[in-house]
């Protein structure tokens, strides 16, 4: 897993895959691939993306980079690596 700390929190980089039949998050290696089910049209699955993740790790999650592409960086706020690698590698 890519992650960087900040001061602000953890940016995470991850792999979009819009079209999905439903939501997920699959950690490969040291790639996340995120399924989402809306189209990328009008920014659509980057809201489900931000609004999934922020259910997922209980913080304020935002989009920092990759608005137009399938690579994203996320700022996880206020979180800390050891719980975001333990909660990803359990979903």
């Amino acid at each position: 897993m890519k992650i960087c700390e900040t001061k602000k929190g953890l940016i995470l980089e991850v792999s979009v895959k819009p079209k999905s039949r439903e939501f997920g998050v699959v950690v490969d290696g040291d790639e996340v691939i995120v399924y989402c089910k809306s189209d990328p049209v009008g920014g659509n699955a980057n809201r489900e993306l931000i609004r999934e993740f922020s259910r997922l790790f209980r913080r304020k999650v935002e989009l920092v980079s990759g608005f137009t592409s399938k690579q994203k960086r996320l700022l996880i706020r206020d979180a800390e690596k050891n719980q975001v690698e333990a909660i990803l590698t359990r979903s």
